[in-house]
């Protein structure tokens, strides 16, 4: 799953400041009836990411069954904390 093409398939958009609050809230309920319904780990995991980074993710123990998926998902929260930090200072 590519980043721009999630963006669209839920958003219709790649530039979030295009899409509408309904729009967005509209989106994030699509995705995570899509993460509730995908059994690929894989795409779990992007569609998760995604809701993460829109401030909308279940919580781990939620999202993911498997205990390496949830580390998975840790390890992502991390390396997006650092970038947000690196970023900041």
């Amino acid at each position: 799953m590519q980043f721009d093409d999630l963006m669209r398939r839920y958003f219709v958009s790649t530039d979030l400041t295009e899409v509408t609050p309904a729009g967005l809230e509209a989106g994030i309920e699509r995705c995570r009836v899509d993460l509730g319904l995908e059994t690929d780990p894989g795409k779990r995991f992007a569609l998760w990411s995604l809701l993460f980074m829109l401030g909308a993710a279940p919580d781990l123990d939620v999202a993911f069954e498997n205990e390496d998926e949830r580390e998975a998902a840790r390890n992502f929260m991390d390396l997006m904390a650092a970038s947000e930090a690196e970023s900041e200072g």
